[in-house]
């Protein structure tokens, strides 16, 4: 099942997180609020370094936040999401002249942008500075304006990043007036906003699983009530700007894998917006196989005591707050024991592990009786386990994908005496479909994975009176792999199934305009697309609303080399015809192409295509011929020598970590040869000679190779010889050497 590490370590820094909704960006500047008084100014400075900053979105919360840009560092930046508009912006604490700014942008610049100051921050905007023709890098800008706060705010990138800035300096002369227009004795604090502020909920509730026996109901304050929701993918910095979009599909649940300080933030705005939440309490192994560590339930006391208090403690902090609905301890941990233990002994941690979600459940209801507890896990065969050994449980929880549909059998033939909810859910994974014809995961097409939500709802909901709702996977901004296959929102862009979602909870399609459809994507020869050469994949694109489309394009290498980012490509269209450049690592590529309409909504498909080495004519004189190296590793797969003679691009020759180097093939007697073919792994040689020899001791260079980047290296390099040594002078990696291939031709 997929893997999902505890919230806050969730918020990494993907590739490039996809696409911010414009309309939420514009949103952000329509309110209009009275401007403050004349205030008196002191001598010029750099206004804005160390003040506290905001953006309508970042690329990661953890590396590269709003306030990397005005810390002084050139080291750190702030880089938004992938699509326009995008805006930051600096509270310089009083209103101010500005007369200057220095703005250093990372290679995502604007193309187009405006340099705006308001006195409230929130509506009021004067532009004073404004360009469609930015050319990145260092710029300053002479201005004349006064605010309190300062905004950049781009309306068209540069390419097919977000937009990024390693500084952002704001210089004037600083105001020494008041800085609240409403109150002149107040001294600049920053509003703390709820539960000051008024909201839907704003007292604690009392939910309960009421009923029984297949008659069920979950419900708040008396009320009943049917979990729609999504798992929660922001930061929770940013839930003010997304929990609205989650609100306009008709959701009232979110969910979260881990629960501490930083919750708060979440359910301050869930309860502002309207939307309850399911704390998520993370438990080793979390997220199924491969995910978390190891941990032993039935000896480690140390564990499981400072566990079980830290759960203890977040569930007092947070019971009282008006948008918990309700607690789950753990996440896929059941499943993932697998990856830990074996036979008897892997039963017996499953059984000792459900013993302590049961002991922590007892605990959590001593101290919150008016919430209920779950716990999560992988698949229903988790259940008897909790069956077993945790009866404290209100109701059970599943994450289940393609096969939500078989839940109710399950459920019926176990005999469970719970109702259950589904924590996550979509359109089947990696794990749950069939190969495509290059050997990987078939993913669904967009209007599957739309229709998919709507086959795993009706299905849930026709569980009456035990199936009590779900909150599907994912309302997330990442563009990733994993992104594409799942989230509805890659950032803050709407794709088919969160308008699938909105028609079933809404009625409505939230807001009329709705995505591009993209009806086909095939790529002719997938299989054998030629390393560094042009290919094209044709699509049928259609826009319900006959808006101007803009198509962006990517490449993934997932299952070459386990990297789940996604790399901008350039690319040339015709119509819906896409061409652009094969990478030059070899293996089973995706190709993305991203549709969007510029009215907040997204089409995404996605095809896999496998990267071959050029052909080169004649014959491979080298060909399973006996080589030898300087050295070679044996642990893994043993990467002799004379797997990079063997023809085949899916073995390799792999040298220690050495900073020289060689590997020589002996070709059986003197033989004629005019072309070499290199096809490199991921530690390749920057420099390297091509050396021949007769006796394979003399050897003369033939040829001289340097400022090399890898990947495949075709060359002439002709001469008669029985022995070929490639002795390689300069790494281009912290690595050795490694080669899948070594092709030595004899032209016809």
């Amino acid at each position: 099942m997929i893997s999902h590490p505890p919230i806050q370590t969730r918020r990494r820094a993907s590739r490039r997180a996809f696409a911010l909704c414009a309309a939420l960006a514009a949103a952000l500047v329509a309110t209009v609020l009275a401007a403050p008084g004349q205030a008196a100014f002191a001598a010029p400075v750099n206004l804005s370094q160390g003040k506290p900053a905001t953006a309508s979105s970042v690329e990661s919360a953890d590396y590269t936040p709003a306030s990397a840009a005005f810390d002084g560092d050139t080291g750190t930046r702030w880089s938004s999401v992938w699509s326009d508009p995008q805006w930051i912006q600096v509270d310089l604490g009083q209103r101010s002249a500005i007369d200057r700014i220095e703005l250093r942008w990372e290679g995502a610049y604007a193309k187009a942008y405006e340099i705006q100051v308001s006195d409230t921050g929130t509506g009021g905007w004067t532009t004073i500075h404004s360009t469609t023709t930015g050319p990145g890098g260092n710029e300053t800008l002479d201005v004349d304006g006064q605010g309190r706060f300062v905004r950049l705010h781009g309306t068209a990138r540069a390419n097919g990043y977000g937009y990024s800035l390693w500084e952002f300096q704001v210089f004037g002369t600083a105001g020494t007036g008041p800085t609240d227009p409403t109150d002149p004795t107040d001294p600049g604090e920053v509003d703390p906003g709820y539960p000051n502020e008024p909201g839907p909920f704003t007292t604690p509730s009392v939910v309960k699983v009421a009923g029984g026996n297949g008659n069920w109901s979950l419900q708040v304050n008396g009320k009943p009530y049917t979990v729609k929701g999504f798992t929660w993918g922001p930061s929770f910095a940013e839930a003010d700007t997304y929990m609205p979009g989650l609100t306009g599909m008709g959701a009232n649940t979110t969910r979260t894998w881990g629960t501490g300080a930083d919750t708060k933030t979440l359910l301050d705005s869930a309860a502002r917006n309207g939307v309850r939440v399911i704390n998520g309490f993370w438990l080793l192994p979390g997220g199924g196989p491969g995910s978390g560590g190891c941990i032993n339930y039935t000896t480690d006391a140390t564990y499981k005591s400072t566990t079980k208090a830290d759960i203890l403690n977040w569930v007092n902090v947070y019971k009282a707050h008006p948008a918990t609905l309700m607690w789950s301890v753990g996440n896929e941990s059941l499943l993932g024991l697998q990856n830990c233990f074996s036979g008897a002994v892997l039963e017996a941690e499953r059984n000792a592990y459900a013993a302590f979600v049961n002991e922590v459940a007892v605990a959590i209801k001593q101290i919150d009786p008016n919430h209920p507890v779950t716990s999560t896990d992988a698949w229903t065969g988790s259940w008897p386990y909790y069956k077993a050994n945790t009866p404290a449980l209100d109701l059970l929880a599943v994450n289940s994908y393609g096969d939500v549909c078989n839940i109710r059998e399950t459920w019926e033939d176990g005999g469970y005496n719970w109702p259950y909810i589904v924590t996550e859910g979509g359109a089947a994974g990696e794990w749950e479909v069939p190969d495509d014809a290059n050997g990987v995961p078939d993913e669904p097409t967009d209007i599957e994975k739309g229709e998919a939500l709507r086959d795993s709802w009706r299905c849930i909901s026709e569980h009456k009176g035990v199936g009590l709702g779900a909150t599907f996977f994912h309302y997330g901004l990442e563009g990733d792999f994993g992104g594409v296959w799942f989230n509805v929102n890659p950032g803050g862009n709407k794709r088919l199934g969160y308008y699938t979602v909105a028609d079933m909870w809404n009625g409505s399609a939230a807001g009329g305009n709705t995505p591009p459809r993209i009806s086909s994507m095939s790529i002719p020869g997938s299989g054998s697309i030629v390393a560094g050469q042009p290919f094209t994949f044709n699509l049928s694109v259609t826009d319900p609303d006959g808006d101007a489309l803009k198509y962006v394009t990517f490449f993934n290498s997932k299952y070459i080399d386990g990297n789940g980012g996604v790399q901008y490509v350039e690319h040339q269209r015709s119509g819906d015809a896409i061409t652009v450049v094969a990478p030059q690592k070899l293996g089973v590529w995706k190709a993305y192409v991203f549709v969007e309409d510029g009215k907040g909504n997204v089409g995404v498909e996605t095809r896999s295509f496998k990267v071959v080495p050029p052909a080169v004519p004649g014959t491979n004189v080298a060909l399973g011929k006996t080589a030898t190296a300087s050295s070679f590793q044996t642990w893994g797969d043993n990467y002799t020598p004379g797997q990079a003679f063997d023809g085949n691009t899916a073995t390799r020759w792999s040298g220690e970590w050495a900073p020289t180097g060689w590997i020589q093939v002996d070709l059986g007697s003197a033989k004629s040869f005019d072309r070499f073919q290199l096809v490199w792994e991921a530690a390749y040689a920057k420099s390297y000679e091509v050396q021949t020899s007769n006796d394979g001791s003399t050897w003369s260079t033939i040829k001289t190779v340097t400022g090399g980047d890898g990947g495949i290296d075709t060359f002439d390099a002709a001469g008669t010889a029985r022995y070929v040594r490639l002795n390689l002078t300069e790494r281009g990696t912290e690595w050795g050497y490694s080669l899948f291939e070594v092709g030595i031709y004899d032209l016809p």
